[in-house]
């Protein structure tokens, strides 16, 4: 029996509160923050808004704990030592992959942050990448487990890795656009390079890996059954990504945020309620 299963008293009460709290507010969290980001976030770009409100990183931060708070509610049932450790081993990975990326060009190509996303470590990348990182990785591995199940680990891990591309090809090209980072020679892909995507491979074999080595999958599958909510935090990313990238006219992470978020809707896991 898993340490989550012998929770204390205090720990339930703990997640009790935190789901209760994200179940009530589900279409304040999945629907209206990233409206109102893609708002603020184009506002900022486009010099509209004060200079201490426009890509400030502080709220970009908040708002992106807020985003995220399905997955963290869903997902904190689960944590035992071994998901704990790994989620540790997974942290000092992405800082030190995405150190080396920024001092070496490799593996994703030479490129710099834009804007400081908070406190920086070493003054080079943001000590909060975990943040931004983690639910890549986590959403994609939920959603390979729903549509495979406990199927065979090969199976499970192509598709994880796949859709973590997916969400990056998603990802950057907004990002980008709104000059949170770059690349010294710009690709072809929306300013993108191609090794960047190469490197995703990679780093992406690691980190998903590691995810892999980490939880119970029959526990967080039945968790991912039972937790309606579980993925929200998914379709925020589509819904923020997909119209930020739908504002600068790149129209092929548009086409992947929607038949992302097709695929999602006509799963028997979606449940219309929250729209």
């Amino acid at each position: 029996m898993s340490e989550a299963a012998v929770a204390t008293p205090t720990r339930r009460r703990v997640e009790s509160t935190l789901e209760r709290v994200v179940e009530n507010n589900r279409f304040t969290i999945a629907v209206t923050f990233p409206l109102v980001g893609v708002a603020l976030l184009i506002a900022g770009r486009q010099g509209l808004l004060p200079a201490g409100l426009a890509m400030n990183p502080y709220l970009l931060i908040g708002a992106n704990l807020v985003m995220i708070s399905p997955l963290v509610a869903g997902l904190v049932p689960l944590i035992d030592r071994r998901a704990l450790a790994g989620l540790a081993v997974l942290a000092l990975f992405t800082w030190g992959i995405e150190l080396t990326g920024v001092l070496t060009g490799l593996p994703y190509g030479e490129f710099s942050y834009g804007l400081e996303l908070g406190p920086m470590l070493a003054g080079l990348v943001p000590l909060g990448l975990p943040v931004f990182y983690f639910p890549i990785l986590l959403n994609s591995y939920l959603l390979a487990l729903l549509f495979l199940g406990e199927s065979s680990l090969p199976r499970r891990f192509v598709l994880t890795l796949s859709i973590v591309i997916t969400l990056d090809l998603i990802l950057d090209p907004g990002a980008v656009a709104l000059g949170f980072w770059g690349w010294d020679t710009p690709g072809a892909y929306y300013g993108v390079p191609a090794m960047n995507y190469l490197g995703w491979l990679l780093s992406g074999t690691v980190a998903v890996s590691i995810v892999q080595l980490s939880f119970d999958h029959g526990a967080v599958l039945d968790r991912l059954e039972e937790c309606g909510f579980f993925l929200d935090d998914l379709v925020s990313f589509l819904l923020l990504w997909g119209l930020i990238n739908a504002y600068f006219g790149n129209w092929v992470p548009v086409a992947l945020a929607l038949g992302l978020a097709g695929t999602l809707i006509t799963s028997d896991w979606f449940d219309f309620d929250v729209l």
